[in-house]
């Protein structure tokens, strides 16, 4: 393909896009890649300095494990992509993401977790009466395909898709599992300490309005 015809087309695609009713998405960075700005902590132990167990570095957060709590965004969020990456700097170990949280501020708090346990990485776990259809007693539903995990010291990727009242879940590309008519739909979304040293970055979401 001519060079100068290609570069027509990719500035040309907003255009197109519009054109055919659909609005390019608006990407929502969580994380500034410096500090933990618009996030607030919450720890089991109120006697604990948060900054002691979650600090950012090299363009990563990193998280502890100890003790038990979350880091959640100040603001509510529905109807959006979100892509989250993170790793174990040393052993595996257990954390998870929790969307559609609502207050007040809880361990654990109202929402839906979507699983980061090493080996459980795609599955949900329903916390304070949350649910949706797939789920049929107990409060876990385990994902649907082999794990698709990297090894510790390596960076997964979680894109997890909120469209009114479903959850899709992709853990490096591979689709884990699904929730639809779930009881909770917007709300705030949080990261977990639960035991184990882990990092996170490059976290944003993308609007699907």
């Amino acid at each position: 393909m001519n060079r100068c015809y290609s570069g027509l087309l990719i500035v040309g695609l907003p255009a197109l896009l519009m054109l055919a009713g659909r609005a390019p998405s608006e990407r929502i960075s969580l994380f500034n890649g410096q500090d933990l700005s618009g996030w607030t902590i919450v720890l089991r132990d109120k006697g604990v300095d948060p900054a002691t167990i979650w600090s950012v570095s090299d363009g990563a957060i990193h998280c502890t494990g100890e003790p038990w709590g979350y880091m959640r965004t100040e603001a509510d969020y529905a109807d959006y992509q979100l892509h989250v990456e993170w790793r174990w700097p040393g052993e595996a170990g257990n954390s998870g993401v929790f969307l559609h949280m609502s207050l007040p501020d809880t361990v654990w708090p109202r929402s839906i977790e979507c699983q980061l346990m090493s080996g459980n990485a795609g599955d949900f776990v329903a916390f304070e009466g949350t649910g949706f259809k797939e789920l049929v007693g107990g409060w876990v539903l385990k994902k649907q395909a082999e794990s698709s995990e990297k090894p510790p010291g390596q960076w997964n990727s979680y894109d997890i898709t909120c469209r009114g009242n479903t959850i899709r879940i992709f853990v490096n590309g591979v689709l884990q599992n699904e929730a639809t008519e779930t009881t909770v739909n917007s709300g705030k979304i949080c990261l977990q300490s639960e035991g184990s040293p882990i990092e996170f970055r490059n976290i944003y979401i993308e609007s699907l309005e």
